[in-house]
């Protein structure tokens, strides 16, 4: 393709115009987790009766677990905000290529597959381009549960050896509290024969919505939470009906930082404070009061300083915030440090803001960033999902009208965010070209 085409296919790409200098109010409300809901259907494949979830975001990702899915021989009904899942008769044990590679979260499905079938072929994953993020420790915990695999051209083949294709109870410590080998290994292990205990696991209020929707399903797994997760295996398990995804913590986090960065008072419900911990926390330090209610989070900036950050597993603060309170603290009073510790690659969006008259210096995985007084507006580009909605909080602060490309990115994880945000205040469009 030529150089002339490619430009063209870029311009034709959907963009956000974002208007800045809008002050936000009202209620906003947060949608069902992604991270949490992706999981949670490929719970699916443990049993053969009908799982029902409600409160599943619209979004590409979702669209995208469901064709998988769909490959495999479930049915998946969708309807508002419910989907329905039924995989009575499963035709495959290969999900395609090609949606794989579009989608990390369908590796999941290694892990139902073997406990169920006991053999999977699943194409090694692909996702946002924010780091390595390698299977090692899925692969570790599978093999230690019997499992044999074996990596060929992209592809993990596994099998369960014996006559009755079952998975073996076994003690497990991961090397990292991972949180997609975490849920892998929870759901090949309540299927096992015998008792599974998994050590250094990864403690996100994701992981606990697995294990209460496992144990609605007849699954006996107990410290999902804490550093060690048990898990009796049980022979079968029942299907599931109503069950709601929990409120997405990254997205209220996004919209407690668009308040922040606008300097507004906002209401954004429903939120599980006990989720965003160390995200209020140092939205207290740099600046904003918060009234934290039974349904949600009223928040009230004053004059927003600088405070460092540095990502960390669960409880800790989140890799997926540390871009939109990098654009938050570009607007702050003083010098902030922001540490990136959980992916290699996640600065990306740093030249972006750049772009729009940031300050800030990076070394390695740590950005120093220096509080200008206002933002100006500029055409930026979302380099992965979270960048995105960096760039529309920068937008939302920034003197003028911004244009924000890279929506694929941002189509992933936010429910229609446009309309969510113009409906508390701001003026945002989505232009076909």
């Amino acid at each position: 393709m030529t150089a002339a085409a490619i430009a063209s296919q870029e311009i034709l790409k959907p963009h956000l115009t974002v208007a800045g200098g809008h002050s936000l109010g009202g209620t906003i409300r947060v949608s069902g987790a992604k991270n949490s809901a992706l999981v949670l259907m490929t719970a699916s494949l443990l049993t053969a009766d009908t799982l029902e979830l409600c409160n599943v975001p619209d979004l590409t990702d979702i669209g995208g677990m469901s064709e998988i899915l769909a490959s495999l021989g479930v049915k998946v009904e969708r309807q508002a905000d419910r989907v329905r899942l039924n995989a009575a008769v499963l035709s495959s044990s290969e999900p395609p290529y090609e949606l794989v590679n579009s989608l990390r979260a369908s590796f999941f499905s290694i892990g139902p597959l073997l406990g169920r079938l006991g053999h999977a072929k699943v194409p090694l994953p692909g996702g946002c381009r924010i780091g390595a993020r390698p299977v090692v420790e899925h692969i570790r915990g599978l093999k230690a549960l019997g499992a044999v695999i074996q990596v060929e051209h992209g592809i993990i083949h596994a099998n369960v050896p014996g006559p009755n294709k079952r998975l073996k109870g076994a003690s497990i410590i991961l090397d990292c509290p991972s949180v997609g080998a975490t849920e892998t290994i929870l759901m090949a292990a309540v299927l096992a024969e015998g008792t599974s205990t998994i050590e250094n696991v990864a403690q996100e209020p994701e992981v606990q919505d697995l294990a209460n929707l496992l144990n609605r399903m007849g699954a006996r797994v107990s410290g999902a939470g804490s550093p060690v997760i048990t898990v009796e295996g049980v022979e079968s398990l029942h299907g599931c009906l109503d069950y709601p995804v929990i409120p997405d913590r990254i997205e209220a986090g996004t919209f407690l930082m668009a308040a922040a960065i606008t300097r507004s008072r906002l209401r954004v419900e429903p939120v599980v404070p006990e989720h965003l911990n160390a995200v209020l926390q140092k939205l207290r330090d740099c600046g904003c009061h918060l009234d934290i209610d039974a349904t949600g989070i009223t928040i009230t900036p004053k004059e927003i300083t600088a405070v460092d950050i540095t990502t960390q597993p669960f409880p800790g603060f989140p890799t997926d915030l540390q871009a939109p309170f990098m654009a938050l603290m570009t607007t702050a009073r003083g010098t902030s440090v922001i540490t990136e510790r959980i992916y290699e690659n996640r600065m990306q969006h740093v030249g972006e803001l750049q772009r729009m008259g940031a300050s800030i210096r990076v070394d390695g995985n740590t950005a120093i960033v220096e509080g200008v007084f206002r933002l100006s507006a500029a055409p930026v580009k979302g380099s992965d999902l979270r960048a995105s909605a960096a760039m529309v909080l920068a937008g939302l602060a920034a003197d003028g009208t911004s244009k924000v490309s890279g929506l694929q990115h941002l189509d992933r994880g936010y429910d229609d965010i446009e309309a969510k945000l113009n409906g508390v205040g701001a003026v945002i469009s989505r232009q076909a070209s």
